[in-house]
């Protein structure tokens, strides 16, 4: 049976377009077996359509290979444009590789009207029962072990990508001046006398983490805040102050970082400090 390819520049368009809502809502398979394609093959494969619209300039075994390889250059350059003119994330990605497609696709429908039907690329599909007749033994067997390892190939492919492991989870735990800088750090203080400064906790564990923050000066303590519950990937900075209870040099202060239920500091941090008696 032999399937025609002579609307392969709309089934791209209306796949592309089929990925936007997928890739925005959903997290499953369908956004998987769709966006590698879109990735790895659309814009290669109409990039090349564009280029070469007669079906002889090129035969069709290149014109596979370099819709595969001028994919795998033309989406880092669309990155590395956006990095410089958006930002890279999903909706600059998807719009941009989108825009890319379309536009390549318009091209090819051009090209291609100015050529005689005859001379135009058709990438025309043949399916039929493969002839096992008059080869050899070793060449049957040599075609359905191709076979399986494609399918496998694919098979572990799409399994990496549906279930990648898991990055590393950490938390961010950091202390500014009073500027909201690193730098201008309280150093010289009189006893009494209040520093302020602004602790800043971002939440990389993957999960909603509970955090509480106290201050030791030379494993007193003098301070403790208020449990701090955060979302994955959340940010809170808050102003903290404390004031020295003893005079002296070279005390250290010590800001510690501990998360729920444990009696252990996750994080410290710390500073030096001279307090003098006025």
């Amino acid at each position: 049976m032999k399937i025609s390819g002579k609307y392969d520049i709309v089934a791209i368009i209306a796949l592309t377009m089929l990925l936007i809502p997928i890739a925005i809502y959903t997290e499953g398979a369908a956004r998987i077996i769709i966006g590698l394609p879109f990735v790895l093959f659309f814009p290669g494969y109409t990039l090349i359509a564009a280029l070469f619209p007669k079906k002889d300039a090129i035969s069709g075994i290149e014109r596979l290979a370099l819709s595969f390889g001028l994919s795998i250059a033309v989406v880092p350059l669309v990155g590395l444009i956006l990095n410089y003119v958006w930002e890279i994330s999903l909706y600059p990605i998807l719009t941009s590789i989108s825009v890319f497609i379309v536009v390549m696709c318009a091209v090819t429908y051009f090209r291609r009207r100015h050529l005689a039907p005859e001379q135009r690329f058709e990438p025309d599909i043949i399916l039929q029962k493969p002839e096992w007749e008059g080869r050899s033994r070793f060449d049957r067997s040599l075609s359905v072990v191709l076979a399986i390892s494609i399918i496998a190939a694919i098979g572990t492919l799409i399994y990496v990508v549906a279930s990648p492991k898991a990055g590393e989870k950490f938390t961010e735990f950091y202390v500014l001046g009073p500027g909201g800088t690193a730098q201008d750090y309280p150093r010289e203080l009189s006893l009494g006398e209040e520093a302020e400064l602004t602790i800043g906790i971002i939440n990389h564990e993957s999960v909603n983490t509970s955090y509480q923050v106290k201050i030791e000066i030379d494993d007193e303590q003098i301070e403790e805040m208020s449990p701090i519950t955060l979302i994955n990937e959340q940010t809170w900075e808050g102003n903290i102050s404390f004031a020295a209870i003893k005079t002296g040099d070279e005390q250290k202060v010590e800001f510690l970082l501990y998360r729920a239920n444990e009696s252990e500091p996750y994080l410290t941090t710390h500073l030096w400090i001279n307090v003098s008696a006025s």
